[in-house]
């Protein structure tokens, strides 16, 4: 274990071929051999009392840490793992530190990085921040993509899903675990961020310096997207892996194929449904871990790039007066989802990317998956 730098193409992880009983012999043995629970919540006043409520069933092997989880939960907002991120220091000492792994709404598995709870506010934190220019004004806002777990932990969480047929309500786990922030914070604390950080100051394997790796020439352009040579998707070397899901927001099975760039850098994902195809993450393939389970460093790109195939496109009636909150590029939005209102088609900007219409070429219309593992339903 251990959160030692690594630069290898890595095979999705897989979950260990051990009962509950065994996961949970080898977890007390850790800790019986001296490893330190480190909760961020409330649980940090008694550690070892979060292990009567949330004992782990499951282990997971990736990069040198061992990941450790509970049965899937659902509350209200999210469906989510109490995670055991277990990491061994340069010294040899263990320390293990209890996480929420959630599912966001782009489908993507998200470590949580802090909570906010009010009676105005119910937010799940979402990582790092950055400004944005929108509509003239400087905006802080969450950088969501710092909070995404490693693709090749994904298709492990999505399985994992699929061992409980009634998923067990539970609206405890996210203050006993997670630190609270209080009044409207949204940037991550420094636990969070100081490894980040100290990657960047270091220089420590950063993707293309730190700077993007894909951009747009042109404002609201799909057609302008640019990539910087080498670090485009290599459609014509062989798909890393592909798995599948079945989604009812989308209408049905979805594919998820993880590419590679040309330079071996970075990696996508691309998500293909019966009618949408987009990429809902690019990460780099470098493979040092923080304690909350997700990389180092990232592989930056415009955010447009990232538009899922619904996106949040409404009149939100709670302002006065009402105002449109959108995140689909203006003039492109489409029909609104029949099961979420709030979300809308964003296939007419999807469909003119260069890298999506290369992608539905080379790879959907060109092959038939011969292996695609079957992973749980949303």
């Amino acid at each position: 274990m251990g959160a030692r730098e690594q630069a290898r193409i890595a095979a999705s992880a897989e979950v260990d071929r051990q009962t509950p009983a065994q996961v949970a012999r080898e977890f007390q043995a850790l800790l019986d051999n001296g490893a330190a629970l480190r909760p961020a919540g409330a649980a940090k006043r008694k550690p070892r009392a979060l292990l009567a409520q949330y004992r782990p069933r499951y282990a997971v092997e990736l990069f040198d840490t061992r990941f450790f989880l509970t049965d899937v939960r659902q509350n209200d907002d999210i469906r989510f793992f109490v995670a055991y991120v277990a990491q061994r220091d340069s010294r040899g000492r263990t320390s293990i530190y209890p996480r929420i792994f959630y599912k966001d709404v782009s489908l993507l598995w998200r470590s949580a990085s802090h909570y906010v709870r009010s009676e105005t506010d119910n937010w799940i934190g979402k990582g790092e921040t950055k400004t944005i220019l929108q509509d003239g004004v400087l905006m802080l806002v969450s950088d969501e993509a710092t909070t995404d777990l490693p693709l090749e932990l994904q298709p492990a969480l999505e399985l994992l899903t699929r061992k409980l047929r009634r998923i067990r309500r539970d609206e405890t786990a996210v203050p006993l675990v997670l630190r609270k922030g209080y009044g409207d914070r949204i940037e991550a604390y420094g636990d969070f961020t100081g490894p980040r950080r100290r990657a960047r100051e270091q220089r420590r394997g950063l993707v293309n310096g730190g700077r993007r790796i894909a951009r747009f020439a042109r404002c609201n352009d799909p057609a302008s997207l640019r990539f910087v040579p080498g670090f485009e998707p290599d459609f014509r070397g062989d798909v890393l892996e592909v798995h599948a899901s079945t989604s009812k927001l989308y209408g049905g099975e979805l594919q998820r194929f993880r590419i590679l760039s040309r330079n071996r850098q970075a990696q996508y994902l691309f998500m293909a449904g019966p009618q949408q195809v987009w990429i809902p993450s690019i990460q780099a393939t470098r493979g040092e871990l923080t304690s909350y389970g997700v990389r180092t460093v990232d592989a930056k790109v415009d955010d447009d790039l990232l538009v899922p195939g619904y996106e949040y496109h409404f009149l939100d009636e709670s302002e006065d007066p009402p105002a449109w909150v959108s995140q689909i590029p203006p003039g492109f939005a489409g029909e609104p989802s029949s099961l979420d209102a709030t979300r809308c088609d964003a296939s007419a900007w999807l469909d003119q990317l260069p890298v999506i219409r290369d992608f539905r070429r080379a790879v959907l219309a060109a092959r038939r998956p011969a292996a695609v593992s079957r992973v749980a339903r949303r």
